[in-house]
């Protein structure tokens, strides 16, 4: 079989709001051929089938649709000069910065004087988070629930429980809401969160906190859940339809099959603050580095790429030996977690962070090879599922020859 060769440029994989931010940026500063590789065989990534509000939004509010925002971040890549295909698939490496494809043209092999990673993340399925059972109709993840809803019309049940108390649980209530379902209870092994506000249209809907799925009960259909609270109580609630919700991975199949480093927290590529990853000439962005936050912060990071892409373009070079960050238990991650020797800040002058439990007001202390680099006393809790920031002023005290920089809670 004939394998079409060729180079470009820039090659992004993924075209979600990353992806495309990347492309457009990228196109506009007239770097060269820009080409964008999707697999679905429509681009706009997660948003295009979340259709509430919110996308895009400013400080004043308000905001689009997510197919409206994904509609607007095609748009932009398209009118920038990006070559965009979809339902495209990039099944391999052939080399450092070469990947093989598969399309509706064939097969292909593609060159580029730099990669863009762009893969997004996926919500974990009930099977992955070992919940025992049957296997019914009527068991969804958020994305496959707002798929059936509002790109296949589908019919969904008649009574539902979401299980995560998250932003993107209650984007699954609302769906579920909207197609005429009664969700008859949220689901959560979290405490109870006093800072949480509730919207007044939400609050008829039960939480249950602390309390963790045992089972999913049923054979023609989904007919319960089976539910352990905090004090060894069980019971199973009555539901023909179950939302697992949150827990969400990176899709990062493809840097893995490349070699890439990955970082055991995040369970994404390591990369500095430039996004470079442990490959000379890829680099990765968006929701693959750090799931899940919002569609605006994946297109930031894609736009903030074009810079340290152009100049790999420009310069050539590719750091090595990059002093690590690392957190302490009970927190879960930090984003970036590597550092380059100019000490490059993130986007924002910020680190993320996640925790595995309730923070109330903690102080976070960076260290490196027992020298205190950094404080900071946050002023609200940090609570898991949420994201945090530490600041980056610290970065020009880091030994770029010394060893691990650690942050912890005191």
């Amino acid at each position: 079989m004939t394998v079409r060769e060729r180079t470009v440029d820039v090659l992004v994989v993924g075209a979600g709001p990353a992806g495309l931010g990347a492309g457009a940026e990228l196109a506009a500063s007239g770097v060269g051929r820009v080409e964008i590789l999707e697999r679905e065989q429509a681009a706009g990534g997660v948003p295009r089938h979340c259709f509430h509000g919110g996308f895009g939004a400013g400080r004043a509010g308000g905001g689009l649709t997510g197919p409206a925002y994904a509609r607007r971040c095609v748009a932009a890549a398209v009118r920038a000069g990006v070559l965009l295909r979809t339902g495209v698939t990039v099944t391999g490496w052939a080399g450092p910065r070469t990947v093989d494809v598969t399309g509706p043209t064939g097969l292909e092999r593609i060159t580029a004087r730099a990669v863009v990673l762009a893969t997004g993340a996926r919500e974990r399925p009930r099977s992955a988070r070992l919940v025992p059972g049957t296997r019914p109709p009527g068991v969804y993840t958020t994305g496959e629930l707002q798929q059936a809803v509002h790109l296949y019309r589908q019919p969904i049940g008649t009574r539902a429980v979401v299980i995560g108390n998250e932003a993107v649980g209650h984007s699954a209530a609302d769906t579920l809401r909207a197609a005429g379902v009664d969700v008859v209870a949220l689901v959560t092994d979290q405490p109870p969160s006093p800072l949480a506000r509730v919207p007044r249209a939400r609050r008829r809907t039960p939480l249950l906190t602390r309390t963790t799925v045992t089972s999913v009960v049923g054979r023609e259909r989904l007919t319960g859940v089976g539910l352990r609270h905090h004090d060894g109580r069980t019971m199973t609630l009555p539901c023909d339809t179950v939302v697992f919700t949150g827990d969400w991975i990176p899709d990062h199949e493809l840097a893995r099959r490349g070699g890439l480093t990955m970082d055991p927290g995040t369970r994404g590529p390591a990369y500095d603050p430039a996004y470079r990853t442990s490959e000379a000439g890829v680099f990765a962005v968006g929701n693959l580095l750090h799931a899940v936050e919002s569609a605006g912060t994946a297109a930031a990071e894609g736009r903030a790429v074009a810079a340290p892409v152009m100049r790999r373009l420009a310069a050539g070079g590719w750091p090595t030996g990059r002093p690590e960050l690392a957190v302490a238990s009970p927190l879960k991650w930090i984003a970036p977690n590597l550092l380059d020797h100019d000490t490059t800040r993130p986007l924002h002058d910020r680190f993320i962070l996640r925790t595995a439990r309730r923070l109330p007001c903690p102080l976070l202390v960076v260290g490196q090879d027992g020298h205190v680099l950094h404080r900071q006393r946050l002023l609200l809790p940090a609570v898991p599922d949420r994201p945090f920031r530490l600041r980056a002023d610290w970065l020009d005290r880091v030994d770029p020859h010394g060893g691990t920089v650690r942050i912890a809670v005191l």
